[in-house]
C-alpha cells in the first residue's frame, strides 16, 4: 500500500508540532524519519496510526482519505518504544487479543501465532510473562504482535532505543529481513543515524517540525541540504568551515574522509587524536575552525600537518 501524508499540521498549547508536512511513501518501501528528541517526528507517526487528529491535512491510504478513520480500522501495525505489552497477559495472549478483537476465531488466530513466533524465534516463550523476558526477547514479541495481522502499514518508534549496542545490530538485520521478506510499507522513527542509515530506502530528517531533507542515505550523506542537516548525518558529521581557506565563497562542508593528510599545502596543528580501532580521527585546528579527518597513526597533540580537500559540499 502507498501513503500519503498532506499538509499536515499540528499545534500543542500554541507551539506549532508539525507545519505543512507533506510525504509520499510508495508501497513496500522501508521509510524513516529521523530527527532529534522534539523534532515532531513521534506526533507524526501517532498522526499516521490514527491515535490522533492533525488541525489540518489529509491522510491517505491507497489514494483513500483515511484522517478521520479510528485507528482500529486501519489494519497498521505498530511497535512502541516501551513495546506496550500486556505485563499480566502470557505472549501466546498479548499475540492472541489483538486477532481476537478484529473478530478473528481462535483456529485462524492459532496458525497466524504459530507462524510469526516461529519466524521470529519466540516459539519457546509463548506461555512466559513479559516480565521473563530479556529486552531482545520483549521486542521480538513487540514485532510479532504487530505482525500476526499481516498489516498494511507497519510503523515503528524507536523501537530499539531500550536495547543494548550488541541487541540493536542484530535486531535491525532481523527489522530489515521481516520488512522485506513481507514487503509491507513501514515507516521507522528513530532519533539514530546509524539506524535511520542502515535501513532506509528513503531517509526523511525533521526538525523543530519541518522537513529538512528527503532522499536516498547516499543523497542525504553525499549532498545535504543545508548545514543543519550536514552537521547531524555522519560519524563524524561533517566539518563546517569558511569557505574562504579554500578560495570559495560562503561556508563548506568537508567529510572526514575527503581530507588527504600529508598532500597539499594547506597546514594546521593537530589538537587531539581519537582512537576508532582501524583508525584515529584527528582534530586539525585552523586558527579559529576545527577540520577532522582520518589517519592510519596517531598524530600527536600540537604537531603541524599538511593537507588537501579533495571533495567538498558548499553551501551558499
Amino acid at each position: 500500500m502507498s501513503l500519503e501524508v498532506r499538509e499536515v499540521n499540528k499545534v500543542y498549547n500554541r507551539k506549532l508540532i508539525l507545519d505543512r508536512i507533506n510525504l509520499q511513501i510508495e508501497k513496500g518501501e522501508f521509510f524513516v524519519v529521523l530527527g532529534p528528541s522534539g523534532s515532531g517526528k513521534t506526533t507524526l507517526l501517532r498522526i499516521i496510526a490514527g491515535l490522533e487528529k492533525p488541525d489540518n491535512g489529509k491522510i491517505l491510504i491507497d489514494n483513500t482519505d483515511v484522517t478521520n478513520l479510528p485507528a482500529g480500522k486501519r489494519n497498521i501495525g505498530m511497535v512502541f518504544q516501551n513495546y506496550a505489552l500486556y505485563p499480566s497477559k502470557r505472549i501466546w495472549d498479548n499475540l492472541f487479543l489483538p486477532l481476537e478483537s478484529s473478530g478473528m476465531g481462535k483456529e485462524e488466530a492459532t496458525k497466524r501465532i504459530e507462524f510469526i513466533s516461529k519466524r521470529l524465534g519466540i516459539d519457546g516463550l509463548l506461555q512466559r510473562f513479559p516480565g521473563e523476558l530479556s529486552g531482545g526477547q520483549q521486542q521480538r514479541v513487540a514485532l510479532a504482535r504487530a505482525l500476526v495481522k499481516t498489516p498494511r502499514l507497519f510503523l515503528m518508534d524507536e523501537p530499539l532505543s531500550n536495547l543494548d549496542a550488541p541487541q540493536r545490530v542484530s535486531a535491525r538485520k532481523l527489522i530489515k529481513e521481516i520488512q522485506e521478506e513481507y514487503s509491507i510499507t513501514s515507516i521507522y522513527v528513530t532519533h539514530d543515524q546509524t539506524e535511520a542509515m542502515a535501513l532506509g530506502d528513503r531517509i526523511c530528517i525533521i526538525d523543530e517540525g519541518k522537513i529538512l531533507q528527503i532522499g536516498t542515505p547516499e543523497e542525504i550523506y553525499d549532498d545535504p541540504a543545508d548545514e543543519k542537516v550536514a552537521s547531524f548525518i555522519g560519524n563524524p558529521p561533517m566539518s563546517l568551515l569558511d569557505g574562504s581557506i579554500i578560495g570559495e565563497k560562503g561556508n563548506i562542508g568537508v567529510r572526514a574522509e575527503d581530507v588527504i593528510l600529508e598532500e597539499g599545502d594547506m597546514k594546521g596543528k593537530v589538537i587531539n587524536s581519537e582512537f576508532l580501532g582501524d583508525r584515529y580521527l584527528v582534530h586539525i585546528s585552523l586558527g579559529s575552525e576545527e577540520l577532522m579527518a582520518f589517519s592510519k597513526v596517531r598524530l600527536r597533540e600540537g604537531v603541524e600537518v599538511s593537507f588537501r580537500i579533495s571533495k567538498f559540499k558548499q553551501f551558499r
